[in-house]
């Protein structure tokens, strides 16, 4: 599963304004409200919320990837937002998150709600200068080329 085919240019925001966990994750549903992938803001920041509460989402290196299930949900969303701020995501290495993959699936198929999850999680560890290239794109159409790229050369490495 490439995420470059799953990431389209209006799902992009290129700097959030909030400056904690929970402000970065309403800001992160209110985009989604206002592109009309979802209608129920309220559900879905309850359900982003409940599985922070599970443990963080951070993963390390700069990146959390904020996740659930939601009903409803035909085909998966995926959102990439970007702090040069940076935001304490709580993550396992003790740093601040700067680059935020959300996905929201439909719980009747976990398997690619997975595979989604493991495609970013492994761009993240593969690609050594994802983070930097991300926090130094210009504009939207660069970050999704810079993707592109990383996950072409981890592909080549294979």
């Amino acid at each position: 599963m490439k995420l470059h085919n799953l990431l389209i240019k209006d799902m992009i925001i290129e700097e959030l304004d909030s400056q904690d966990k929970e402000g970065a994750l309403k800001e992160m549903v209110n985009f989604l409200k206002r592109r009309k992938k979802i209608s129920k803001k309220k559900e879905l920041y309850g359900k982003l919320l409940q599985r922070e509460e599970l443990g963080s989402t951070a993963i390390g290196e700069g990146v959390a990837i904020p996740h659930c299930k939601m009903k409803g949900v035909k085909n998966p969303i995926v959102l990439l937002a970007i702090s040069r701020k940076s935001i304490d995501f709580q993550s396992l290495d003790g740093n601040p998150s700067n680059i935020f993959f959300l996905v929201v699936s439909s719980p009747d198929n976990p398997s690619l709600n997975l595979q989604i999850l493991a495609a970013i999680a492994s761009l993240v560890r593969k690609s050594e200068s994802l983070l930097k290239k991300i926090l130094n794109a210009k504009n939207v159409s660069t970050i999704l080329e810079i993707i592109r790229e990383e996950e072409e050369k981890i592909s080549e490495q294979r």
